[in-house]
């Protein structure tokens, strides 16, 4: 029988030539499949003393409630610019095809709050990266971060801190 591996699909050349996209739409279409890969991004976080998930957008965001709800745990997003209506801290950063902007509310959690930053994939790192900091802007101690695939050949666990833990529940 097929594991939940199996149902995130490539797709070439998108977002643009060059390309290699991770779909995980068939893995969040399959109930089974969705709950395995929960519990398999859950798995190392079981028993640690967490406060809340910082996940990010936007398919971080069903990864990261999903973890919350299992691990019982707040949620709070990191966005893309311009879409939350509080005070924020706001952090430029690259990615493998272009730059973006993530923003976190301000009063997001408490100061020294421990929470675990999820995204879906792990490619060049400048996504987890800037999360990293807005976290420590937010004044959040970070445990660590759980990414759904890392892409190992782009390197980006190179650019996270190597004090924290980062767990893949699949490197391709």
């Amino acid at each position: 029988m097929p594991g939940w591996q199996d149902l995130i699909r490539d797709v070439r050349d998108f977002p643009r030539p060059g390309v290699v996209f991770k779909d995980i739409t068939p893995l969040l279409a399959d109930a089974d499949g969705f709950n395995a890969a929960i519990d398999a991004l859950a798995a190392p976080w079981r028993g640690v003393a967490l406060d809340a998930v910082f996940a990010i957008e936007s398919r971080g965001f069903i990864l990261g409630a999903a973890m919350s709800r299992v691990l019982g745990l707040g949620f709070v997003p990191i966005r893309k610019a311009g879409k939350l209506p509080a005070t924020i801290h706001a952090q430029d950063y690259a990615l493998e095809y272009g730059s973006d902007r993530l923003e976190i509310h301000a009063d997001a959690v408490e100061p020294g709050a421990r929470v675990l930053i999820v995204d879906d994939v792990l490619a060049t790192g400048g996504t987890l990266q800037a999360a990293l900091a807005l976290a420590r802007r937010q004044g959040a101690q970070v445990v660590g971060a759980a990414v759904l695939v890392e892409l190992a050949a782009l390197g980006g666990r190179a650019h996270w801190d190597p004090t924290l833990p980062l767990e893949a529940a699949l490197v391709c």
